[in-house]
């Protein structure tokens, strides 16, 4: 008789939302990791192509077969996800311009359609753009492609004030923190949609914290110099210590079946969300 075919394990969907709650904690992070992305892959970029490559390409893919893999949020392996989706995100975008002889007035917008373009599918099959309603496969896939493409505008956008616009770095820096401030004072006030607000600021943090990154390690524009290796190490240490605190702590663990978000597309966004915000933006 013929051996009958083993069965496939099927893929099974999360268990929760598999991203953390929106508090101080979150923000710092992102923060952390969008000056540490943009000067880890500068300083591996002048000092070895093929290094940069396979860190950036390699880490980029084992991180988020660590996150895909997961079932429920996990601060270490979140975060180092979205680490190497910065340095990865910062490689496409200057791989782009540079490799194509663009400008970042060319680039910026383009990357702003890219995004756009993803929110758009996102929400057309989806209904929602909530990073609460993280809870299947589908939804993960649009959210972690959504981050990609916003590091990869966020690197263009700050480089287009800094050198284009010459803002200099910690001018930029300045811009985008006031910049920031905007959608969280809108939300505040009841005037701006929470996951509108909070993908706004989202998108924002990458030039914010990519500019101070720059300000601090590089020698022109108005930087102080130190260089992209002490920069990147000095972050790294930062980031590590707050993602081993936060997976300690548990303090940014969404609660099981909190804030699911709706379970059928064509929900008008922002509407499973009036409640309690536990931080300025709250999506």
């Amino acid at each position: 008789m013929p051996r009958s075919a083993t069965p496939k394990t099927p893929r099974l969907e999360p268990l929760a939302a598999k991203v953390p709650a929106i508090i101080a904690l979150f923000w710092a992070l992102k923060l952390l990791t969008t000056g540490m992305g943009e000067a880890l892959s500068d300083f591996m970029g002048q000092t070895s192509i093929p290094l940069a490559a396979l860190v950036g390409v390699g880490g980029f893919v084992v991180a988020l077969r660590m996150q895909l893999r997961a079932r429920e949020y996990r601060a270490p392996v979140y975060w180092f996800a979205v680490m190497m989706v910065a340095v990865f995100g910062t490689m496409v975008a200057d791989g782009i311009k540079d490799g194509a002889g663009l400008s970042y007035a060319v680039t910026t917008p383009f990357f702003a359609l890219c995004v756009a373009g993803v929110f758009w599918a996102w929400h057309r099959s989806e209904g929602t753009l909530s990073i609460h309603s993280i809870t299947t496969r589908r939804r993960e896939a649009f959210y972690w492609t959504a981050v990609l493409a916003t590091f990869a505008l966020g690197t263009a956008a700050g480089d287009l004030t800094a050198m284009t616009l010459n803002l200099g770095y910690f001018g930029s820096a300045v811009l985008f923190a006031v910049l920031m401030a905007v959608p969280a004072l809108l939300w505040w006030r009841g005037l701006l949609n929470p996951i509108a607000a909070f993908w706004i600021a989202y998108v924002i943090t990458r030039p914010l914290g990519a500019s101070f990154a720059d300000g601090f390690s590089k020698p022109d524009n108005g930087g102080l110099g130190l260089g992209d290796g002490p920069v990147s190490a000095v972050l790294l240490v930062l980031f590590v210590a707050l993602v081993a605190w936060a997976a300690k702590a548990r303090i940014d663990v969404q609660e099981p079946g909190e804030h699911a978000g709706p379970t059928r597309p064509h929900h008008l966004p922002g509407r499973e969300h009036e409640g309690r915000a536990p931080s300025a933006v709250r999506p």
